[in-house]
């Protein structure tokens, strides 16, 4: 039930990571939440997330009267350690210095799977076109900055947020070549999770690995790029741009442990409502993911292949669906809005 079922005219939701802080004020129109106003901050520029949302309610000259925020980190008892920033943040703190009464913190990737339902067809792109049982639990996926996992469930009909930290468990490899990656980490790190290599960073792993392992001489204009600009960013562009061919093994792999991380999110929630990828590097890649890797990987789970065969897997294409999810939540939580 609402903490208090009040008109509540505008939200403020944020989607707090390790590169970049997205605040937005939201009014419910229809259906959903519609932004006003939307702003993004380099959360390495500041000492926490109440300087961030004093530096909005500075630029947008106002704020809403309750507010939700998806952190990169796991939330508990009302508050946070971001996984990726020396922050903490807590909700009293929060109400204290911002002057926002009605605040809560959620996990983000709970609230990007709180946008889900209440996603247009024109935001989804489709890897693997099946029908989608309508009670059937939902899996995330979503690498960025670093890894986030989360389900979204039903009971009475209604959709549940069950929040996770699976982004953090063990890297599993599968192969030789992935075994050879593990060994390639494990001399540099006592613990290797998935979000080690199914990440951005993860990413730039992988190729400086190759690099290592193929004895590769790479070209100068792409040494430039990298120390130049986001590897990540650059090294999927050479790839898919350049066909630069380490570039291209590097995303090979990283796609394929993609596939294979949802696979086993599909297989360990049932995931007959559909599997999810979101963050911000799937949309992208695009056209690796729909390339066949990514679906080799996802359903290379022997006897239960035909099953993963036949669950739908969709990326998300709204950039903003972390703070779509965190305003629904705040207006489900303190305006009696009820969910679809």
């Amino acid at each position: 039930m609402p903490e208090q079922a009040s008109p509540i005219h505008y939200v403020l939701a944020g989607d707090v990571g390790g590169t970049k802080t997205n605040l937005g004020l939201f009014q419910l129109k229809g259906d959903r939440p519609e932004a006003v106003a939307v702003k993004s901050y380099p959360s390495s520029e500041y000492t926490g997330l109440e300087e961030v949302v004093l530096q909005f309610q500075r630029d947008e000259g106002q704020t809403g009267e309750a507010a939700c925020f998806g952190i990169a980190g796991p939330v508990q008892k009302g508050t946070s350690r971001v996984t990726n920033l020396p922050w903490t943040i807590s909700e009293q703190s929060i109400r204290d210095r911002c002057g926002i009464a009605k605040a809560i913190l959620i996990n983000d990737l709970a609230a990007t799977a709180n946008a889900i339902p209440i996603l247009r067809e024109s935001e989804l792109v489709d890897l693997n076109k099946k029908p989608a049982e309508s009670d059937g639990a939902i899996g995330l996926v979503a690498p960025g900055t670093g890894l986030g996992i989360g389900l979204l469930v039903f009971r009475d009909g209604k959709p549940t947020v069950v929040p996770s930290e699976g982004g953090h468990v063990d890297f599993a490899p599968r192969n030789e070549l992935e075994i050879d990656l593990l060994r390639y980490l494990l001399r540099r790190m006592p613990r290797v999770s998935v979000e080690r290599v199914a990440s951005g960073p993860g990413l730039y792993t992988i190729f400086s690995w190759l690099k290592e392992f193929r004895q590769y001489q790479e070209p100068d204009w792409l040494t430039e790029r990298i120390q130049e600009e986001d590897p990540a960013k650059v090294i999927s562009e050479s790839a898919l741009g350049k066909n630069e061919p380490l570039c291209s093994e590097a995303l090979d792999v990283f796609v394929s442990i993609i596939g294979a991380i949802s696979g086993n999110l599909a297989l360990t929630a049932l995931t007959t409502g559909g599997l999810y990828l979101g963050g911000g590097i799937a949309p992208k890649i695009i056209t690796k993911l729909r390339d066949g890797t990514f679906m080799d990987a996802f359903t290379a789970k022997g006897r239960f292949r035909e099953l993963l065969s036949d669950m739908p897997v969709r990326v998300i294409l709204n950039d903003q669906a972390a703070l779509l999810g965190a305003a629904w939540c705040a207006f489900q939580k303190y305006s009696g809005v009820r969910g679809t």
